[in-house]
């Protein structure tokens, strides 16, 4: 039997696998059973920790359900710093995270933990900051022209610890993410591949998205993807520096600072504890 901690944000939901329970993590195969809607608990990924960390307070592991490691993960980020705060790990003072994609600075911002302050760092545009196939050109980051299904799109780049690749449209879907996501996803130009926002500008202060996840594939939240949309649109001149995100699973608030230092505040649920039985990941 291994117990997992089960939590959302906003629909994007991980489940928490604490080192004191099992000291090594699962491999690829057993992550992907575990987090399958059928033949395991079901999730959008794995949490593994708290780790020992010599760079922060805490060390934290991000698996897709794909099984591949994600470097960073902002609704990831909040349900750990909630599961932290329900175990009597952390109160409501700040606290630091460190995370394949850098160290982040976290709170809790009451004692009801209904509102939870990630630190995701700074965003970065151009395109060496992000492994991409091609010459590297500066200008790039002012936008680049994708060809799909016979359409040229213009996305921009952003990197806040983990890839993405960020489409302004004027019309963005469910539908429309499920169709592009996977293509650019897996396209050349990313040979380890990048998570795809569709972006709505609704005014300055205020946008919506649709997201793709890098080896989650549709979902209904992104801390890491508001973070990324959030700053392409303040730094294209179409949003201000307080931006609300709207997504299918609900709304985060990023607040975007000097050298575009990304500030998210949002919920994290908890679900609940689950046991799974050692049959269930038996092939």
């Amino acid at each position: 039997m291994q117990t997992f901690y089960k939590y959302h944000a906003l629909g994007n939901d991980y489940l928490v696998l604490d080192p004191s329970d099992v000291p090594e993590a699962p491999d690829c195969v057993k992550i992907e059973r575990i987090c399958h809607r059928n033949f395991g608990l079901g999730s959008d990924g794995i949490l593994y920790g708290p780790l020992v960390s010599d760079k922060a307070d805490f060390g934290l592991r991000i698996f897709n359900p794909d099984g591949s490691e994600a470097e960073k993960s902002g609704n990831g980020l909040r349900i750990f710093v909630r599961y932290l705060f329900d175990n009597g790990k952390v109160s409501t003072d700040p606290f630091t995270v460190d995370t394949l994609g850098g160290v982040v600075a976290c709170q809790v911002l009451d004692v009801h933990a209904s509102s939870i302050q990630v630190d995701m760092g700074e965003v970065h545009f151009a395109m060496d900051h992000i492994p991409v196939d091609g010459p590297e050109e500066k200008d790039r980051e002012l936008g680049e022209i994708f060809e799909l299904d016979g359409v040229s799109y213009t996305a921009y780049i952003a990197d806040i610890g983990n890839p993405h690749c960020v489409l302004p449209l004027e019309t963005i879907s469910a539908s429309l993410a499920k169709q592009l996501g996977p293509q650019l996803e897996t396209h050349q130009r990313f040979p380890k591949r990048t998570n795809v926002q569709l972006l709505k500008i609704i005014d300055r202060n205020t946008i919506e998205i649709e997201i793709w996840e890098r080896g989650a594939g549709y979902t209904l939240a992104s801390g890491s993807s508001s973070s990324a949309a959030a700053a392409v649109a303040h730094r294209i001149g179409l949003c201000d520096a307080s931006i609300t995100v709207k997504m299918p699973g609900g709304e985060l608030g990023i607040e975007i600072g000097p050298s575009f230092a990304v500030r998210m505040t949002g919920p994290a649920t908890r679900v609940g504890t689950f046991l799974l039985d050692d049959e269930a990941l038996r092939a």
